[in-house]
């Protein structure tokens, strides 16, 4: 189907969804911002990470966020909290949709094209908005939509498929001036193959990538590749082994804030480690979206953004890789992710020419 005939049922859907939602008292519409205030324009350098935030922590990081002078909030349906993200911005004193970008990921099970939509919708509706600045593909790995609990792959939907039908959420977006739809579509945990397979046949191309890049799995030429071609790169995980949920993977590495290497980054540039393994990565081009539920920690990694580096100093980093991937579902859901990459079977590189 071709991008621009889904829209007569898209709109109609995400209005009908918004009208089932009243508000509290202290909460309003989150996109009242008048016709002639342009969105923000480009990804904000640095986010909060909204995965691993219980639903009942959401409001305070979100509020601690905007009061440390973040923009940009990177959330997914998967993350279970969206509802949650859409009450803490739907606050009277939350600032206007227009000043801050907002991300969200299409999850496993909605691949199928009639299912996106779908999908789409749900995630305004429990965001109280009309459209996101960047909506992403979770996975690339379809699950068959009706087995809830379960992770079977249907094998029937490719992520050509699936792009497609996102295509038509960024042509809604453009056919009704913004008042609809998303702004942008991307890709998110891709290999290189597959990355090319999009490239080979989208329209509208994936405008960001977001990956697991940190110190310890800095894949210099992966990120270098996307910068070239100006795909944004947004590493999640920035922060590394720092996410409970990695606990149990390469034990024997240290926590990345008693690495002695970074601490003594941190000493020469009377930063913190967080805040230099983060500057790091903005500096090489990447969009980092940390998580954390403690003002403190979400005020210092905003200061990340003061922090330098210079080309020798980045080159020192690149000594320092570990090529260790803490977040690899692929063997639980059965199939082989990162393919060519560090931490995954090797054996593919870009095509050039794309």
């Amino acid at each position: 189907m071709k991008p621009l005939a889904l829209l007569p049922l898209l709109v109609p859907l995400v209005y009908a969804e918004h009208s089932r939602h009243a508000l509290d008292d202290d909460q309003h519409p989150i996109n009242p911002s008048p016709p002639s205030s342009p969105p923000i324009s480009e990804i904000p350098a640095l986010g909060l990470g909204l995965w691993n935030i219980k639903p009942g922590d959401v409001s305070h990081a979100i509020s601690s966020a905007f009061t440390s002078h973040y923009t940009h909030l990177d959330g997914a349906a998967a993350y279970s909290n969206e509802q949650s993200v859409g009450s803490a911005l739907s606050n009277k004193h939350a600032p206007r949709r227009h000043t801050y970008w907002l991300t969200s990921k299409l999850w496993n099970t909605m691949h199928r094209p009639t299912n996106v939509p779908k999908a789409f919708n749900k995630t305004l509706s429990e965001l109280n908005t009309t459209y996101l600045d960047l909506y992403l593909m979770h996975w690339p790995v379809a699950f068959l939509p009706d087995k809830p609990g379960r992770t079977i792959l249907d094998q029937d939907t490719s992520i050509t498929d699936t792009w497609r039908a996102m295509e038509s959420l960024a042509s809604a977006y453009h056919a009704t001036n913004g008042a609809y739809g998303a702004r942008h579509i991307g890709i998110s945990n891709f290999s290189p193959r597959q990355i090319d397979t999009i490239l080979k046949i989208c329209t509208i191309c994936p405008h960001a990538h977001e990956f697991e890049t940190h110190p310890y799995l800095q894949q210099a030429d992966f990120v270098d590749w996307h910068v070239k071609h100006d795909i944004k790169v947004i590493a999640y995980s920035p922060l590394a082994n720092l996410n409970p949920t990695y606990k149990d993977v390469a034990p024997n590495l240290p926590s990345i804030l008693e690495d002695k290497f970074w601490v003594g980054v941190a000493e020469r540039k009377n930063c913190t480690v967080a805040q230099a393994v983060l500057a790091w990565n903005v500096a090489r081009g990447a969009i980092v979206i940390p998580k954390s539920v403690h003002h403190e920690r979400i005020e210092e990694n905003f200061g990340a953004l003061k922090v330098e580096f210079s080309r020798e100093e980045l080159r020192d980093v690149g000594g320092e890789d570990r090529k260790v991937r803490f977040n690899n579902p692929g063997k639980d859901w059965g199939v082989s992710l990162f393919e060519g990459l560090d931490g995954a079977s090797a054996g593919f590189m870009f095509d050039e020419e794309l």
